[in-house]
């Protein structure tokens, strides 16, 4: 159990997974702007793991933390904002990346940060650009994959569709 007293609010009735033993964690983040856009990031080029493609925040969840714990910190490492509001848990997927890591499972959320949402302090050598993403502009997460690998596309797609209308 952590000794750390969270600085975010988690939702009544959010799903947090419980690892088992041996087993490779990582979480992810959909971030949204007031608007109801959804925050990515490109990934580098020469990154080893799906490069060139578009990511949310998130990675793997150390020793010891919890997958909350670790979202948290994947948020200020990766943008330098603040996780505020844990709001829905957009559910488990398992995979296998092609750097020969094994088994991963991925819990992933959907969010509300503290800061400057015009200004996310990128780690630039992990990342080559970012940008938010509306119900048009989905398309767009797709770009340099292989058919058939849509996750980040289908989880943003997933977060922003069930959002009302931002009118």
């Amino acid at each position: 159990m952590s000794v750390h007293e969270p600085s975010f609010t988690v939702d009544a009735g959010v799903e947090v997974p419980v690892p088992g033993a041996g087993e490779v964690w990582t979480v992810g983040a959909v971030i949204l702007d007031r608007n109801g856009a959804a925050f990515a990031q490109k990934r580098s080029a020469d990154r080893r793991l799906f490069p060139d493609t578009w990511d949310i925040v998130g990675g793997h969840v150390e020793a010891g933390e919890t997958l909350l714990e670790a979202l948290a910190r994947e948020v200020e490492e990766e943008t330098g904002w603040h996780l505020r509001r844990v709001r829905r848990f957009l559910g488990t997927t398992t995979w296998t990346g092609d750097d020969g890591g094994g088994l991963r499972h991925e819990a992933d959320y959907l969010v509300e940060v503290e800061g400057d949402l015009d200004d996310p302090a990128l780690e630039w050598s992990k990342h080559s650009a970012y940008g938010w993403f509306g119900r048009e502009d989905l398309v767009r997460l797709k770009e340099n994959v292989r058919p058939g690998e849509f996750l980040i596309h289908d989880l943003v797609a997933r977060a922003v569709e069930t959002l009302p209308d931002a009118s």
